[in-house]
């Protein structure tokens, strides 16, 4: 008798991009569009946005001397209410000798485990209760699903519109420097070409940034929502309608800078959570293994670091329990020490199966559903295997007596034969050599794609990925061979399964 049904495998869920709900435009509204479109200002730049070479080397040119006569962000800080901290701003080169080296944040002095770093006053975080205007719109179109990331991507594109004008323009200039740029000045695959988008290839990341782009597509759709219902954007720019102020691909590039410095506060308001914070990222360095946070604390938002530094040494924080295939989707880089890397494997009780029902109460009965998601953290291949072989025995039983004992027993058990077991393994080992061959490139050649100290960046972290992935399934494959090897007969042949579970 073997375990049919194992312990429930703790869920992961990843908020998926919310939704606007249409809200048509008025009739009345109608000369306001016309006067926008003749008399509007608008620039057609972003916080990302790119031009051809010549223009990108005047761009730079002019944005040297802008920081020549505003000063750099941190001075513009304390201007406006950052008291005296422990950090500086230093810059490294880009890859990229169009774009502005990269800034980021290091110690100013030695700093001790526990020290405060530094300490945002609220006057200088962008929240969506100031974008909103009140506490109570904000928790509104939150509470029905609006995208936090949008409302505030909005909102600095306005700003931009301001120019010099704006109380935010010189936080918004160090986005536009930064141009949703990681620390590894790689921007996120949201913004890659298809051609790069190849580089992901055999990866279930590519349909998750294709996914996530149709999301922004779709947020953009309806931004016309947020500028209705909220009244300080109504009241600011009453002719700016945002799908005609902003071209989609304005949008795009300032949603994925908003997702790359974007910060989770923690026992806030729902209008205070999302945050964007100077002086915290993509100006510092993300880091899975840090446990270092932004947290708010009396009218600030403060860092205190957990670890040593020496005067220069670049600052890092947590980023949160994310798989590198999150990391690289929203912040442009992976990491190869993630302790909290995993892939997922999607198993489905067969509908066509006469005891279908059955199975699906068995399952539930031990916390499974019909359609189970298992989470095969990095490290912990074999617990994962041993998670998935249940619930896979469960789908293969097949006398209707053998269900009814697996339904009327106190424990998850059923029988299960030497060949019905090496039908479930070799089910399992099939689908793992599947996914693999799904990668254009082996391990080997993966290995000798990251010893080229030339290699593109955005295929750099691309073969990371993959690389990284490799090495999860192989480790699966390694757990599930030997199982099999360990069968009292290990070279009986498999059982026919007409309605085995399916693995996607």
């Amino acid at each position: 008798m073997a375990k049919c049904i194992s312990a429930p495998f703790p869920s992961f869920t990843h908020r998926p991009l919310a939704l606007f709900s249409r809200v048509s435009i008025s009739p009345k509204y109608a000369n306001a569009r016309r006067l926008w479109k003749m008399c509007s200002a608008s620039s057609s730049d972003t916080l990302v946005d790119n031009g051809p070479v010549k223009e990108v080397r005047k761009s730079l040119e002019v944005a040297s001397k802008k920081e020549d006569e505003y000063g750099d962000l941190k001075s513009w800080m304390h201007q406006n209410g950052l008291p005296p901290c422990k950090v500086v701003i230093k810059d490294r080169p880009s890859h990229d000798a169009k774009h502005l080296p990269i800034h980021y944040v290091a110690a100013s002095e030695d700093l001790q485990a526990g020290d405060i770093a530094f300490a945002v006053p609220d006057s200088l975080v962008v929240t969506l209760e100031r974008v909103l205007g009140n506490e109570t719109i904000a928790e509104l179109l939150t509470t029905n699903k609006l995208s936090e990331l949008a409302c505030l991507a909005l909102y600095l594109m306005y700003e931009k519109k301001q120019g010099k004008k704006s109380f935010w323009y010189p936080y918004i200039r160090e986005l536009d420097r930064q141009r949703a740029r990681g620390q590894l000045s790689v921007e996120s695959p949201l913004l890659w070409s298809d051609a790069e988008l190849d580089y992901l290839t055999g990866s279930p990341t590519k349909a998750e940034v294709l996914e996530r782009a149709e999301g922004i597509k779709r947020e953009y759709n309806e931004l016309d929502t947020v500028w209705f219902m909220a009244g300080s954007l109504f009241q600011q720019y009453p002719y700016d309608i945002p799908t005609e102020a902003f071209p989609f691909e304005i949008f795009k590039q300032a949603f994925v800078a908003v997702q790359s410095c974007v910060v989770h506060l923690q026992k806030v308001s729902l209008a205070r959570r999302f945050a964007l914070v100077p002086l915290g990222p993509p100006l510092l360095s993300y880091c899975s293994n840090c446990k270092a946070m932004l947290a708010a604390v009396n009218g600030a938002v403060q860092l205190v670091v957990d670890r040593s530094y020496s005067v220069g040494d670049p600052i890092v924080v947590w980023c949160g329990p994310q798989p590198n295939s999150k990391l690289l989707i929203n912040y442009g880089f992976v990491d190869e020490e993630n302790s909290y890397d995993r892939l997922m494997v999607e198993a489905a009780l067969n509908t066509e199966d006469p005891q279908y029902q059955d199975k699906r109460l068995a399952a539930q009965r031990n916390g499974k559903l019909s359609v189970q998601a298992f989470q095969v953290c990095v490290g912990k291949e074999r617990e994962a295997v041993l998670e998935m072989l249940p619930y896979l025995r469960l789908g293969y039983v097949s006398d209707p007596s053998e269900m009814q004992t697996v339904l009327s027993s106190q424990g998850p058990i059923c029988p299960m034969s030497p060949c019905m077991e090496r039908a479930v393994l070799d089910q399992l080992s099939d689908y793992f050599r599947a996914r693999l061959a799904c990668y254009p490139t082996t391990l080997s050649e993966d290995e000798a794609l990251l010893s080229d100290a030339d290699l593109d960046p955005k295929k750099r972290v691309a073969t990371q990925l993959v690389r990284l992935e490799k090495k999860i399934l192989n480790a699966c494959l390694e757990t599930t061979v030997n199982f099999i090897n360990q069968l009292p007969d290990h070279s009986v042949s498999p059982c026919p399964a007409p309605f085995a579970p399916t693995l996607k």
